[in-house]
């Protein structure tokens, strides 16, 4: 598997040492990787604790990696991460603040080694701040930022959006945008530098048009009465007679009069009067309708429009879906089928992605590659502290 030095891709090249995490930490990693990043893991010895234990071979977020397993609390492990450390371009930890000092692996002794290191901190609540030493996840740092407030129906709690807003669009694409960017001010001053990641940083961001939307008065308080969050008729789930559910979004007049037209309504009899405020007697209609084809009949009668319809999903039913296909969207790799990567480049298309490890690692083709010699490496493995 060292062949990972020479897959091609937009950062081939880059060399990347990842303190093993979950969540946020491997998104962003992940993302570096499908790129064409070189990147060696440092496995703990002992199993995470993730709450729920991840099938091996299946925690997608770890593809493209090397694995390299070491017990960090053992200070010849310390040593020979840092001198890992010391020939990366880049790296990526997300403990709490604090952690990698006490490991000696700490920002100021790993740029004494590499001035030219780019040091990607990844936390909930960021590196400073009272929350900074609290443990938390994606749930409670999108409550922090008016996120989760938004989300939801009329007159019902706040919904848990999946981990999408907090740990991998606030954490792990900020993370991959961050690295990139400092990456690209080193080319300028030849120096490295510390990034703080922090989820609840780039959660809060991700709402920064619906703060605008708030200072203007456009944007009601009140989840699930607003155009986007479901509270407009022509933005919402609709149930269809198999029990399934399609998808309407046409904000613009002119792909709403479709929609209507294809509905078999006219038109005119909606203008002006399908807004929010108009959710209770527009959307029961709408309701009624829907419920009268299956989901297949109604992608049917939606099909080559710009009624901006799509059917609801499942993960089981995506791959077969023919845009998917005919993009190789959804490709089978180890007998998974996963997310190709994303965004496509046309002149240093990214890799195929390698599998994450079902068991094993890459110590013994890694660490020579990166300058580690046999003597200590025999000597770490002799301690238990290498694997």
């Amino acid at each position: 598997m060292d062949s990972h030095s020479d897959r091609g891709g937009a950062l081939a090249g880059l060399k990347v040492v990842e303190f093993a995490g979950v969540g946020p930490t491997p998104m962003g990693t992940m993302l570096l990787a499908d790129m064409g990043a070189e990147v060696v893991t440092i496995d703990r010895t002992e199993p995470i604790d993730l709450g729920s234990p991840k099938t091996p071979g299946f925690d997608l977020l770890r593809r493209n990696r090397l694995v390299v397993k070491m017990h960090l609390k053992n200070k010849a492990a310390q040593a020979c991460a840092l001198d890992l450390v010391s020939k990366a371009d880049v790296l990526i930890e997300g403990f709490r603040p604090g952690v990698m000092e006490r490991m000696g692996l700490g920002p100021d002794v790993c740029h004494a080694r590499n001035p030219g290191l780019i040091y990607a901190r990844m936390t909930g609540w960021g590196q400073t701040g009272p929350l900074a030493d609290r443990a938390g996840h994606d749930l409670n740092y999108i409550a922090l930022t008016g996120a989760l407030h938004a989300i939801g129906r009329e007159g019902a709690p706040p919904t848990p959006p999946l981990s999408l807003v907090g740990d991998f669009g606030g954490g792990g694409l900020y993370m991959a945008v961050g690295v990139l960017a400092a990456l690209h001010a080193r080319q300028r001053t030849g120096a490295g530098q510390v990034i703080d990641i922090a989820m609840v940083d780039g959660a809060l961001s991700l709402m920064t048009s619906f703060y605008g939307g708030y200072a203007s008065g456009r944007l009601n308080l009140r989840r699930g009465t607003n155009v986007v969050d479901g509270g407009a008729p022509y933005y919402d789930v609709y149930e269809c007679a198999d029990g399934e559910y399609v998808a309407l979004a046409p904000i613009e007049q002119r792909f709403r009069r479709e929609m209507y037209e294809k509905l078999g309504l006219d038109p005119e009899a909606f203008a002006g009067k399908d807004s929010s405020a108009d959710r209770h007697t527009v959307k029961p209609k709408l309701a009624a309708i829907f419920r009268q084809k299956t989901r297949a009949e109604w992608c049917a009668v939606f099909e080559g429009s710009d009624a901006c319809f799509a059917p609801v999903l499942s993960v089981a039913e995506t791959a077969a879906h023919s845009h998917h296909v005919e993009r190789g969207s959804l490709p089978v790799i180890d007998g998974v089928v996963q997310p190709a990567p994303a965004p496509r480049f046309l002149g240093t298309p990214s890799p195929t992605p390698r599998p994450p490890r079902r068991e094993g690692t890459d110590t013994d083709t890694v660490l020579p590659r990166w300058g580690i010699d046999a003597a200590t490496m025999q000597r770490l493995k002799a301690a238990k502290a290498l694997l």
